[in-house]
């Protein structure tokens, strides 16, 4: 499902929802939700890289010469957001493990829920390529607006941004400081509580995956 008033397309094949519904339950282990969330960022990432372009190449078969298609251009930029973002980006480069992979070090002050930068390390030529962030977490959208920012300050102007939940406020951040930037989700959630957090959502993703909640 596509809006096409906020570029957000909402993931909703079966396997999707039903995996992200075992994600939620507060009982699931860590060690299930990290498998999870691996899986379904494989699901996830077939719909994230439609834009990809092909051209051909003559190959041979066991049966005959043949124009098959392949990947154009240079190789896609999957940029992780830490900590949380390192989930699905394990998952999506085992699907694409020529991509090249960037990071951007966030973290949420806690009084105004604003993005502090501590890490930022991204592949070349980022204006040549097709440039996937990810993010299991779309909740405020300061964080991911901000990471989009780092992104474009070094030549990215092909972005598509990927999280597993989003919050309606987050998707309005987003559209709000980087229009042009498709997103990519499992799931629109209701909205955000005081502290920031997606409802109903499944928690902090950093803290489940890693077992520190």
């Amino acid at each position: 499902m596509t809006d096409p008033n906020t570029h957000l397309t909402v993931v909703t094949h079966p396997l999707v929802q039903h995996k992200l519904t075992l994600m939620r339950e507060a009982s699931t282990s860590t060690a299930v939700f990290r498998q999870l969330l691996r899986e379904i960022s494989q699901l996830l990432a077939y719909e994230v890289t439609r834009p990809l372009t092909t051209t051909t190449k003559v190959i041979d078969t066991p049966l005959t010469q043949m124009e098959a298609p392949v990947l154009a251009g240079k190789k896609l930029a999957l940029v992780s957001i830490l900590r949380a973002g390192n989930g699905l980006l394990d998952g999506v480069l085992e699907l694409i493990p020529s991509a090249r992979v960037g990071f951007v070090g966030l973290y949420r002050d806690e009084e105004t829920l604003q993005p502090v930068q501590y890490y930022c390390k991204l592949p070349e030529n980022l204006s040549q390529r097709l440039v996937i962030a990810v993010d299991p977490m779309l909740a405020t959208g300061n964080s991911s607006a901000a990471a989009i920012d780092l992104i474009k300050a070094q030549g990215a102007t092909n972005i598509r941004f990927l999280c597993l939940l989003a919050a309606p406020e987050g998707v309005a951040r987003m559209k709000e400081a980087h229009p042009d930037v498709p997103i990519v989700t499992g799931a629109l959630d209701s909205h955000l509580n005081e502290k920031g957090y997606i409802v109903p959502g499944l928690g902090d993703a950093g803290d489940r995956m890693f077992g520190t909640k």
